[in-house]
């Protein structure tokens, strides 16, 4: 089979499209024949060695359909179409019990193999058992449930920064997430407005309803995103990039008492020039998200079914395993929105 690994020789990163045996699912586990996975901003940066969150492996947005259950597999048959969560939580510990299910220590250890980039994959027994397996509903196409995984963490996101209908909310990044962020903040009934230095991605954040873009790299876009939420600044600011200016344009928007989230994830040895000061003397509250669970998941199926259309018109572009260095180039040169990998 087909796969596509990191790049294997020491100090040189990037990936490779190789050939690999056709894993067997052992006991507990579901081998699944990949249908199509996102290419997500942390592969990218896996691939130049920035990535700093987990253990490198590439491809985590992966749906498909069984091709094999392990022994004592209960549940699921060859032929169902599953979403299969790549870390889960063991729910039992101290993190688990105090609602940080993403710092728990199992949570990074669990991962599908060889990854999501691959014609076949293994589920590992720890995620099926643990309620890490999802089936897709009938009603849902196999393209549009390779997202259950993003949405499911713009999902927490909004859930621990407690959005509510009339919130005014900026999203700081015009990318998918960023732009699943505002279809989600629409349906909760808030008042968005988008910005980002691409007006490509502006524009098409206006044609999925943003009722507001604003150009990042102009001078007074801070100021800008003030006045459209009354002149007092936005209740909440979430950062879907890993630009370190974002985040400063987004902490100048919020208002007193307002929320920072922090969800694009910045760049290794990232630093902030920033007065700390305004922090305390406004109140802000600065609450990074990261990843999803089981809590989440579920959330993330009914959102895609509720508004199919807004999130199928993320998916831009389509790749084969082989083309994969394409993929990664239309990603990274801005050129697409949602990125997939099809077997």
């Amino acid at each position: 089979m087909k796969a596509v690994v990191l790049g294997r020789a020491p100090g040189r990163p990037g990936a490779e499209v190789v050939d690999l045996p056709v894993p067997d699912a052992g006991p507990g586990e579901l081998l699944v024949r990949m249908s199509a996975c996102g290419l997500c901003g942390t592969d990218i940066e896996k691939l130049k060695g920035e990535y700093t969150a987990s253990a490198p492996s590439l491809g985590h947005e992966a749906v498909g359909v069984v091709a094999k259950t392990g022994r004592s597999v209960a549940g699921f048959r060859e032929g169902d179409r599953v979403f299969p969560h790549h870390h889960v939580a063991c729910g039992e510990c101290y993190f688990c019990r105090r609602r940080s299910e993403t710092m728990c220590a199992e949570y990074r250890k669990s991962n599908i193999k060889p990854g999501g980039f691959s014609e076949f994959f293994v589920v590992p027994a720890w995620n099926v058992a643990r309620g890490g397996v999802l089936k897709i509903p009938p009603d849902m196409d196999l393209e549009l449930a390779s997202l259950i995984e993003p949405v499911a963490c713009c999902v927490r996101a909004l859930d621990a920064c407690s959005v509510a209908g009339g919130d005014s909310v900026l999203v700081a990044g015009a990318g998918p997430v960023g732009l699943s962020h505002a279809i989600l903040l629409r349906s909760l009934g808030a008042e968005v407005i988008v910005s980002d230095v691409s007006k490509p991605r502006l524009e098409f954040a206006r044609s999925i309803g943003a009722g507001a873009v604003l150009d990042a790299s102009d001078p007074g876009v801070v100021l800008k995103a003030r006045e459209l939420a009354s002149g007092r600044g936005v209740d909440v600011a979430i950062v879907a990039s890993g630009s370190p200016k974002a985040l400063t344009q987004a902490l100048g928007a919020v208002r007193k008492g307002g929320k920072l989230c922090l969800f694009g994830i910045p760049p290794k040895g990232s630093m902030l020039e920033y007065d700390l000061s305004d922090v305390y003397n406004a109140d802000i509250s600065i609450v990074p998200s990261y990843g999803a669970t089981e809590k989440e998941t579920p959330k993330a199926v009914q959102a895609l079914a509720a508004r199919k259309s807004e999130f199928r018109s993320l998916i831009t572009h389509r790749f084969r395993i082989a083309e994969f260095g394409a993929a990664v180039s239309a990603a990274s040169s801005g050129e697409a929105m949602k990125v997939l990998i099809t077997a």
